[in-house]
């Protein structure tokens, strides 16, 4: 499929010993981002309860967040990273779909009085401004809820056990993962800069559920324990670099060019990696992470071309 005259195209430099038709290849990662995104939406409006079935106002607010756009970055890298070891896009379809839609319930959540107060996501108002406070919060549980439905019907194949898609789906999102880097995020609000804080933050409340997302991937694929394991590193390297670059965007960029608050990190005093670093160290670091993601899945059997991508595209977002 392309998109067009304005379809972008990346040139992707990949380091040696990487085993690919060519070292240096042309890959339209718009066109790739595109056709993944439909297949994820298809799939959501396929899966989800419909806005008629009672209780309908729950199932519209369910709707409005996870139907209101956005990257799907993380179904999108759980099927590239099936790719990359040798499987199917489809394999990791429905695993993919659970990742998305927990993360909507984070961000539902994330946005309420409570927690950060935002009245604008992805370009529109927030779940709790059109619904309600008490209708958002439940509807991020139900969509928590059918994350696990979804994978408690997706069968991790051999020689994984059957159950471990969402061992590894619990695990990221857990007291030890998002909810923990959340918990310890709003706690740090006005404290004194403090890099291994923000480091714990970072590491859990967004890199834990990229790490997963690779993770769930490769699982998805039947990867080789070898294959998990640079998954597993390119998704800590790319999940850390992923916030890292959103810290700079809420910096830099625009309520227009990202569809929420800009400047509130600030306001909120929030320990972020610029407020620890700095601007410059922080695109920085950024761009050293990608570098060691990219590097992690140079052997993998199958394509890594989208992962290696997607990683660059993180940081070029914000650099």
């Amino acid at each position: 499929m392309r998109l067009g005259h304005h379809t972008d195209v990346w040139r992707i430099s990949f380091p040696q010993p990487l085993r690919l038709r060519n070292v240096f290849r042309m890959f339209d990662l718009k066109t790739y981002l595109e056709t993944r995104r439909k297949s994820v939406e298809t799939g959501l409006e396929l899966h989800m309860p419909a806005e008629t079935i009672r209780p309908a106002v729950l199932h519209k607010a369910m709707r409005y967040s996870v139907m209101a756009g956005g990257k799907r970055l993380r179904p999108i890298l759980c099927m590239a990273a099936c790719e990359a070891v040798g499987g199917t896009p489809e394999q990791a379809l429905l695993p993919g779909l659970a990742l998305e839609i927990l993360h909507t319930y984070t961000l539902i959540h994330d946005d309420l009085p409570c927690m950060d107060d935002d009245d604008l996501r992805r370009g529109r108002p927030t779940s709790h401004v059109v619904f309600g406070e008490a209708n958002a919060l439940l509807a991020g549980d139900a969509l928590l809820t059918l994350a696990f439905e979804w994978l408690a019907r997706s069968q991790a194949p051999a020689p994984y056990p059957s159950n471990q898609l969402a061992l590894e789906l619990a695990e990221a999102s857990g007291s030890q993962g998002v909810i923990g880097g959340q918990v310890e995020d709003l706690s740090a609000e006005g404290q004194v800069a403090n890099a291994d804080l923000v480091d714990y933050i970072h590491r859990h409340k967004t890199a834990a559920l990229i790490r997963a997302s690779v993770r769930m991937g490769g699982i998805s694929g039947a990867a080789s324990p070898a294959a998990l394991d640079a998954l597993t590193r390119y998704g800590e390297c790319a999940g850390l670099a992923f916030q890292i670059a959103d810290d700079i965007l809420n910096v830099t960029s625009t309520p227009g060019q990202l569809g929420k608050p800009v400047g509130n990190d600030a306001e909120l005093k929030k320990l972020t990696y610029i407020a620890v670093h700095g601007l410059e160290a922080s695109r920085t670091r950024a761009n050293a992470l990608i570098e060691e993601a990219v590097q992690a899945i140079r052997s993998l059997p199958g394509d890594p071309t989208p992962l290696v991508a997607l990683a660059e595209y993180t940081v070029k977002r914000a650099t």
